[in-house]
C-alpha cells in the first residue's frame, strides 16, 4: 500500500496540469494554423519551433540561479503569468486578422520564456514538499498531469481549429494558463536558508562541475541531448508531412498528436508499479528503447502511408519516454544537493532543451532541401545514438535509487 502524498503538493499538481494543458493546446494549434492560414512548410515550421525553443537556451541559466536565491513559487507565478499574456496576444492577433509568421514567432518566444521559469522552479520545489521515498510517486503524479494535457491538448486544439477557427483554441489556452496562476498562488513554499551571495559564475561553475563529473548525471544529460535533437528534427517535419503526404486534415493531425498523450498517461499510471518491480537502471533504459521503436514506426509510413501508423508512433513515444522522464528526474533530485537543484535543473534545461532550436533548425533545413522523408530518417539515426549512450553508461546497472546527496 502506498502512502498518500502531502496535501501541500496538490496545488503544484493542479497548476502543472492547467499549465501543461495550456501549452499543449497552443503548441498544437500554432503549426496547424500556420499551415492552413499562412501556407507554412517544413522550413517555416522549423523557424517557429526554433523561436519557441530559444528561451531554453538563453534564459535557463539566469532563471536557475534565481530559483536557488529567491522564492521558487514566486518565480513560477511570474513565469506562468507571462505565458498567459503571450497566449492572450495570440488570441487578439488571430481574432483581429493580424496574424503573421513573425508575430507567431515573437509570441511563441515570450510564452516559452514563461515555460522556462516554470520548468526550472518546479522540480527544485518538489523535494521540499515531499519526502525522499515519495519522490518517484510525486514525479509520477506530475507527469500524469502533464500526460493528460498531452492527451487532451492536441486533440482539443485540432477540433477547435477545425470547428471554430484558431481564436477559440487560444481562448481555451489563455483560460487554462490563468487558472494555473491562481493555483500557484495557493502553493505553500517551505522556508529555506538563502544561499550566501556569490558571483553567479561561481555558482554556475559548481553546478556544471557536478553535472559533468557525476558518473550518473553526465550520461543522463547526453542521452537527453541526443533525444531532443532528434525529436525536434522530427517535429519540424511532422505536421506538413502528415497533412501533405499522409493526407490528414487538421482534426486528424490533432488526433495523431493526442495518441502521444494517451501513451504518456498509460506510462505515467504504470510508472509507480514499474519502479517498484524492476531494477531502477532498467526503468531508465526503457524510454530510449521505445523512442527507437517509435521513430522506426514513423519511418515505415514512407513505405506504407497511414495515419494509423503515425498515431502508433506517437503512442510509443508517449509510453516509454515518460518512464525516462520520471526516473531520470527522480535520479537527479536524489543525487543533487537541495541548495543546487535550481542550478542543476537550469543546466539540464539549457543543454537538453537548448538542443531544441538546433534540432528544429536542422529539421527545417533538411526538410526544405531534401523533403520531410529525410527528416524522418535523420531523426531515427539520432534516436539510435541516444539509446547507445545510456545503455553503455553505469546508469543501466543501478539496482535501486542511490542514496540522497549530502546538503551543501
Amino acid at each position: 500500500m502506498t502512502t498518500a502524498l502531502p496535501r501541500s503538493f496538490r496545488p503544484l499538481a493542479g497548476a502543472n496540469l492547467a499549465a501543461q494543458a495550456a501549452e499543449q493546446v497552443s503548441l498544437a494549434a500554432v503549426p496547424i494554423v500556420a499551415v492552413m492560414a499562412l501556407n507554412a512548410g517544413p522550413g517555416e515550421i522549423g523557424l517557429l519551433n526554433t523561436a519557441q525553443s530559444l528561451p531554453f537556451l538563453l534564459l535557463s541559466i539566469p532563471l536557475g540561479l534565481l530559483a536557488d536565491r529567491r522564492s521558487r513559487r514566486g518565480l513560477m507565478v511570474a513565469s506562468e503569468a507571462l505565458r498567459a499574456l503571450s497566449l492572450a496576444g495570440l488570441l487578439l492577433a488571430t481574432a483581429s486578422g493580424h496574424l503573421t509568421l513573425a508575430l507567431l514567432a515573437v509570441l511563441g518566444f515570450i510564452g516559452a520564456s514563461g515555460t522556462v521559469g516554470f520548468s526550472v522552479a518546479a522540480p527544485a520545489l518538489v523535494p521540499a514538499l515531499v519526502p525522499r521515498d515519495q519522490l518517484g510517486a510525486a514525479n509520477s503524479r506530475l507527469e500524469l498531469a502533464r500526460s493528460a494535457a498531452f492527451a487532451a491538448g492536441p486533440a482539443l486544439a485540432g477540433a477547435l481549429v477545425s470547428w471554430s477557427g484558431a481564436s477559440m483554441a487560444f481562448v481555451v489556452a489563455t483560460v487554462l494558463s490563468t487558472l494555473a496562476v491562481l493555483l500557484l498562488l495557493r502553493l505553500p513554499e517551505p522556508a529555506r536558508t538563502p544561499a550566501p551571495a556569490r558571483h553567479p559564475l561561481i555558482e554556475l561553475r559548481e553546478g556544471a562541475h557536478l553535472v559533468w563529473q557525476h558518473p550518473l548525471l553526465r550520461p543522463v544529460l547526453l542521452t537527453a541531448v541526443a533525444w531532443n535533437l532528434s525529436w525536434f528534427v522530427f517535429q519540424a517535419a511532422y505536421v506538413p508531412y502528415a497533412m501533405k503526404a499522409l493526407g490528414l486534415g487538421a482534426q486528424a493531425v490533432g488526433l495523431t498528436l493526442a495518441t502521444y498523450g494517451a501513451g504518456m498517461v498509460i506510462g505515467a499510471l504504470a510508472a509507480p508499479r514499474i519502479l517498484r518491480a524492476l531494477p531502477f537502471g532498467t526503468v531508465v533504459v526503457v524510454g530510449p528503447v521505445f523512442s527507437v521503436l517509435a521513430m522506426a514506426t514513423m519511418v515505415a509510413t514512407l513505405l506504407w502511408p497511414s495515419g494509423w501508423l503515425a498515431g502508433l508512433s506517437f503512442f510509443l513515444f508517449g509510453v516509454g519516454p515518460i518512464l525516462w522522464t520520471i526516473s531520470s528526474v527522480t535520479l537527479r533530485q536524489t543525487v543533487t544537493p537541495q541548495a543546487m537543484l535550481g542550478r542543476v535543473s537550469s543546466i539540464f534545461l539549457t543543454v537538453n532543451m537548448g538542443a531544441r532550436p538546433v534540432g528544429a533548425a536542422l529539421g527545417g533545413l533538411v526538410g526544405a532541401q531534401f523533403g520531410a522523408g529525410a527528416c524522418l530518417v535523420l531523426a531515427l539515426a539520432g534516436f539510435c545514438v541516444q539509446l547507445a549512450v545510456i545503455v553503455l553508461s553505469p546508469v543501466r546497472s543501478l539496482a535501486q535509487l542511490p542514496a540522497q546527496a549530502a546538503a551543501k
